[in-house]
Formats: C-alpha cells, structure tokens, sequence
C-alpha cells in the first residue's frame, strides 16, 4: 500500500480521499490474499465498515474475487479487471500529487539511462500525457531520440514537437517503447506486450503496473 500518500488525509478532498482507500484495498489484497479487513483498516486509518463498503464495492465490480479458506476466514484475489484498475487509480492519485514531478523525472531517468545501456536510441512513447512529456525532456538530456507517441484517440495530431500516430505499425523504426498513459497505464502495457518483447517495453514504478502473471514489472516499487 505504498503508492498512499500517508499522513495526508486531511488535505484530501472527497473524490481523492475515495481514490486512496480504493488504491488502498486493491493494493492490499495485491500484496497479501490472506489480509484481514482488520488490518487494511489499521493501515489506512480508516474505520473497519467504510473498508468492509469500499471491498464490497471491489467485489461488485469485478476488480476482487473472494473464496473461503479453512478456519472461517476468506481470501481475496485481484482480478485483471482489478489489476487495470489500482494501475490506473496509481496514475491518477500520483499525477495530482506535489510529488509527480519528482517522481515521473526520477523514474524518466532511470528508464532512458536503461535503454541508452541497451543501446535502444530510438524510443517511442505509449501516451500522450504529462508524463510523455517529463521523459521527452529527460530524453534532450541523454541524446536519444524520441521519435514520436502512440495514442489512439490522438493520432494525426502534434504533442509538444511529436507526431502521434494511431499503433506501433505506424511509428516505423525504433527500438523501444515507454509506456507514459496516466488514464490508461494497465491496459497499455497489455497492449504493448504481444507486440515488443518484454525488454523493448519500460514502464515508471509509479504507474503500478503488472505482468500478465501478476507479478510486478522490474524496478516496479507499487
């Protein structure tokens, strides 16, 4: 449940405080099947019914499954329904947070100094967002070559100096692609991922994004 701002909640307005105990239980049940309302209510400091409300809410939408265990209790598992969601919802409570700047350069760094190792010189970004453009400046800074954005809904238009092109058959010759969409960050890895082999594809830790297999993506701190 690291990708919560602890400490915070006062400042919180209403929709992000429902964002955070959402990201809240889906991270906790990513983190642990076996975890107890209990204990995800100790750690959001929250009251045990408004977990119990927010878990049903889960279940209900298919983000959570649930199965008896022995001894009573029960134990929840994330959907890939529910994968994409806390993904999303990641993208969505960083990139309105103070510390988004900060975080999106340091993870920008950390991916184009990777794909400057891998020798991958030509990288297209995977959404036009706020962060598409932290790693475009990032980029200036290590001499790689962005050479354009994939972004369905934008194609044919200019991001900053980028054109935006439809899918990765239209972007032509490069060697890696970022994934930098904040409202869809889930669903465009899995979009990505039978196209490009799994080292051509980098993401920010801070998108929370996961494999098909559920396990997190290297250098992924969610």
């Amino acid at each position: 449940m690291n990708a919560i701002g602890k400490g915070n909640r006062g400042f919180l307005s209403m929709q992000e405080n429902q964002t955070e105990i959402t990201l809240g239980v889906l991270s906790a049940v990513e983190e642990n099947r076996n975890v107890t309302q209990r204990l995800v209510a100790k750690d959001l400091g929250v009251a045990l019914g408004l977990v119990n409300s927010y878990l049903k809410r889960c279940i209900s939408k298919g983000y959570v499954k649930i199965r008896h265990v022995p001894a009573n209790r029960y134990a929840y598992y994330l959907t890939p329904k529910g994968f994409s969601e806390k993904s999303r919802l990641t993208a969505e409570y960083l990139s309105g947070s103070f510390n988004f700047y900060r975080n999106a350069r340091q993870e920008g760094v950390r991916i184009l100094d990777q794909c400057a190792a891998l020798d991958q010189q030509k990288i297209v970004l995977a959404g036009a967002s706020d962060l598409a453009e932290i790693v475009f400046l990032c980029a200036q800074e290590h001499r790689l070559e962005i050479v354009g954005v994939i972004d369905a809904e934008k194609a044919g238009q200019v991001f900053l100096t980028l054109p935006v092109f439809k899918d990765l058959a239209d972007a032509g010759d490069f060697h890696a692609a970022v994934v930098t969409s904040l409202s869809r960050p889930q669903a465009t890895y899995d979009d990505l991922a039978p196209q490009l082999p799994a080292e051509k594809i980098h993401t920010p830790s801070i998108l929370g994004v996961t494999r098909n297999d559920g396990a997190a993506l290297p250098g992924d701190k969610s």
